[in-house]
């Protein structure tokens, strides 16, 4: 995926991870829980987000195909 600078340096939003991801949100946060996902950055009391750029880098690290 090419981006330019300002992209990804954002934060983005639960919903968008998982748009990105394919991910539902409970494996999310058990992948985060075994240090196995980029964790969230508290964003307020109530928001957190992550940074594009990490989510990207580990979707670019995951294998591509099957593995059987």
């Amino acid at each position: 995926m090419t981006t330019d600078a300002n992209s990804s340096d954002r934060m983005i939003k639960l919903p968008e991870v998982i748009s990105m991801t394919g991910l539902s949100r409970s494996s999310i946060y058990l992948l985060i829980k075994k240090g196995n996902f980029p964790p969230q950055v508290k964003l307020s009391t109530r928001s957190s987000g992550w940074f594009w750029r990490e989510i990207n880098s580990w979707l670019e690290s995951r294998p591509r195909g099957s593995q059987n």
